[in-house]
């Protein structure tokens, strides 16, 4: 059991070695297609390629890009980079669509606050609109009960008659619109009590 635990902690050790020599290492790698990676550290090694670390960067090497004595020397399996390939783009995928969906709510929620802002902006605007009516409403209701009691007046004044003694009124040129400006005077009232309803509930 000793001597098997022992094999055990040599081969982990070995492993690490391996990993820590070949990070502390720089080399140049070259691709079947002749691109060239100078001073190359590499960083991890991956089932489906290297990643190596350049003045110009972080970069992925993908070991169908690279000689066959580079696949063999990191053991190089085809199944399990494909399978490990397949793995990352299903992973990638959902963070995608996990992105796409916060993004998604991120958009509804800015709508919904934005309709809650207009919303609440022409709420405001129709009450500005209503108590602007209905202050007018009031100051024509206020001219027309001026207007409607100086038309309740008698005319001018005149003394008269046979000794010129008594006090006569010439008729009164506003009282014929008496009739039309209590009918005005009517409307006026009328919407004023609808706009104050609308104002109350506006303002509720």
């Amino acid at each position: 059991m000793r001597f098997k635990m022992g094999q055990v902690n040599t081969k982990v050790l070995i492993v690490l070695i391996s990993s820590f020599a070949s990070a502390a290492f720089s080399e140049d790698f070259k691709t079947v297609n002749g691109k060239e990676y100078k001073d190359a550290a590499i960083i991890r090694v991956e089932p489906d390629g290297i990643v190596v670390k350049t003045k110009s960067g972080i970069t992925k090497v993908y070991f169908a890009e690279l000689p066959k004595e580079i696949q063999e020397r990191f053991h190089y399996d085809q199944q399990k980079a494909g399978a490990y390939s397949a793995e990352q783009a299903a992973s990638y995928t959902a963070y995608q669509r996990q992105q796409q969906d916060a993004q998604r709510e991120r958009d509804d929620a800015a709508a919904k606050n934005n309709a809650i802002l207009a919303e609440q902006e022409a709420a405001k605007n129709r009450t500005q609109v209503l108590q602007a009516r209905y202050d007018q409403l009031h100051q024509q209701e206020d001219d027309l009960l001026r207007q409607i009691g100086e038309a309740k007046q008698p005319g001018p004044a005149y003394y008269g008659g046979k000794n010129n003694r008594t006090l006569l009124h010439h008729p009164n040129p506003q009282k014929s619109q008496l009739p039309l400006l209590q009918s005005h005077l009517s409307d006026v009232r009328r919407e004023r009590t609808e706009v104050r309803k609308q104002l109350e509930k506006a303002q509720r």
